[in-house]
């Protein structure tokens, strides 16, 4: 990270000090316009542990029976940014009971007294948008039995972190932060009385935000799935707070939640989950749907890409393709060098995956699980089809440069099913290579045809494969072809190393099989899951082998089997290291 961004970052947290200190001035508000409605659902194993004192964020795991929340030391900043969005306390209005309410009582009494009049790091837009729309969302939840004193406390609080975000909303981070600071702002003006003034500002710094991250097809910049639900789920419960007291939804807004989605239609599984790409998650169980239901958008065919990504399904299988470009500059922050990876669902069990993000296990896992091995798609002598720019050491701040520039796409039907034919340039500028995958699902969904091929497009790529096949001594280019498996996924190689069964827990059973090009192998591997404590065990299927002429290619099948019959010949696996 250079100088410039070091001096920008400190500005930006000494203006949110700054601000958060004059918002100590405004007046407490008298109450609610009206009765507030709680818009997001928790989960409530998730809440169980935190009234029972075990804190797990980002990835750490607290115990904390005795000692108040905001008296724990954070064992990191994003421990520290989860517990002051407050989040959890979704968790703790899904338990609903005392116990559940007292804590969540003690907690958000306990921030006004200890970060109320402007310290600590919870000041900035993003977790200020957050907290408030948590909570006036869980308002009644938490105003129970209390008295007038702390309800007064609690209204001045919420007047103030309002105040705060008119003035401070424009430095969040443009996409998922920025949302979530305009749509914190136009809830608080719209539910508390004496704010009315703040909503209209924030409606239309809200609907310009729609204009400019949001594009034609329904995607946003960095091309995350769950960041994608994010936004579409603030945008709806905003709408949803405007009809609550007559108002309607503001153009700009509306057409974006239109755009979005059918875009999220089609990057969910069959399992109702999403696609795992560019740092995003499967999602929170129940948000896509809720969210989907609350926009009154209706299904709609879409035969094209979405935000990128191909969706091929039939029957009760889908296949998702990263069929684009890696996200560019500020966008690639999280993203990794995923392009031609896919994933497979059959029914509610994923079968094939990507590794995911390792954001909350620290940098070095963060590092692993944006690197090409980490996906579902072929990588060449080790290295990611792009690569991590250097930045000061520690910093998360890592964008991807050097990625595939031409990624061309075609789909077209097939005696048997759908093809889907793609490519990606990314391995041409170190060893003139072009990988080009086509993957054809029969109509029955039971049976996925691949086809991988490392080719040399141009005479200058032929020279330059020269030049990288006599570095390697003629012994030509190593790669491999990895199709990462679920946890729950129970896979064994065939005596003869021609196959690999993959038994599913609804009984199910899978078959790889290929072309005998190259060497196949099972090999371990890691699924790598927010709200966890370490990587969960699981394993790869490796398919590798040496690009020795100017076109390679390498033929393989993933097929349901028509009975069980096929048995998994070895079904012992590494348990995972924490589940």
């Amino acid at each position: 990270m250079s100088n410039t961004d070091t001096m920008a970052n400190r500005w930006t947290r000494f203006q949110n000090r700054l601000y958060a200190r004059l918002c100590q001035r405004r007046k407490a508000v008298s109450g609610f316009v009206g009765q507030p409605e709680p818009r997001t659902v928790g989960s409530f194993a998730r809440g169980r542990q935190l009234v029972a004192g075990n804190l797990l964020f980002a990835g750490y795991l607290v115990e904390a029976d005795d000692t108040d929340l905001w008296d724990v030391v954070a064992p990191s900043l994003d421990f520290d940014d989860e517990r002051h969005g407050f989040v959890w306390l979704d968790d703790l209005a899904a338990v609903g009971d005392m116990r559940a309410r007292e804590k969540a009582q003690r907690w958000v009494w306990g921030w006004i007294d200890a970060h109320g009049r402007g310290k600590g790091p919870g000041w900035a837009p993003d977790l200020t948008g957050r907290r408030v729309m948590r909570w006036i969302n869980h308002a009644v939840f938490l105003l129970r039995g209390v008295d007038e004193a702390q309800s007064k406390a609690f209204f001045r609080s919420l007047s103030q972190q309002t105040w705060f975000l008119s003035k401070r909303w424009t430095a969040a981070t443009p996409g998922l932060p920025r949302f979530e600071a305009l749509a914190g702002l136009v809830q608080a003006g719209l539910a508390l009385e004496g704010q009315e003034q703040m909503a209209d500002p924030a409606l239309r710094a809200l609907a310009r935000e729609c204009e400019r991250q949001i594009d034609a097809e329904g995607g946003i910049p960095t091309r995350n799935p769950e960041e994608l639900l994010e936004v579409f789920t603030l945008l709806s419960w905003t709408s949803a707070a405007l009809s609550e007291v007559g108002r309607g939804t503001p153009a700009s807004q509306t057409e974006a939640i239109k755009r979005i989605a059918p875009t999220l239609r089609n990057l969910r599984h069959a399992d109702g989950a999403l696609a795992r790409f560019h740092g995003g998650g499967r999602g929170l169980e129940g948000r896509l749907d809720q969210a989907l239901a609350q926009s009154g958008v209706k299904p709609q065919q879409h035969s094209d890409l979405s935000m990128g990504y191909a969706r091929l399904a039939a029957s009760r299988t889908t296949v998702l393709v990263d069929a684009s470009a890696p996200p560019k500059g500020a966008a690639s922050y999280n993203a990794h060098a995923s392009t031609l990876a896919f994933e497979l669902t059959s029914g509610r069990r994923p079968l094939i995956v990507n590794c995911g993000s390792g954001g909350s296990f620290g940098q070095d896992w963060r590092r692993a699980g944006r690197a090409t091995p980490s996906h579902s798609t072929l990588c060449v002598d080790g290295y990611s089809s792009a690569r991590l720019a250097e930045v000061a050491k520690g910093s998360s701040q890592e964008a991807l440069v050097d990625g595939p520039r031409d990624v061309p796409v075609d789909f077209e039907d097939a005696f048997e099913g759908t093809r889907f034919m793609v490519g990606h340039d990314g391995y041409n500028k170190v060893f003139g290579l072009t990988h080009a995958r086509t993957l054809e699902l029969r109509f029955d969904g039971r049976e996925l045809e691949g086809e991988d091929i490392l080719l040399t497009a141009t005479d200058k790529a032929k020279r330059q494969f020269d030049r990288a096949m006599d570095g390697a001594g003629l012994k030509g280019i190593a790669f491999d072809i990895r199709f990462h498996l679920h946890p729950d996924v129970d896979a064994a190689l065939d005596l003869g190393g021609a196959a690999v069964s993959m038994a599913l827990k609804s009984g199910e059973i899978w078959v790889f099989r290929h072309d005998r090009v190259g060497k196949l192998s099972v090999e371990p591997s890691v699924y790598l899951e927010k709200g966890r404590l370490k990587p969960r065990a699981t394993k790869q299927i490796v398919l590798s082998g040496r690009a020795m002429e100017y076109a390679t290619r390498i033929r393989w099948t993933l097929s349901k089997a028509q009975d069980t019959a096929y048995a998994v010949r070895d079904t012992h696996r590494d348990e995972p290291v924490f589940d």
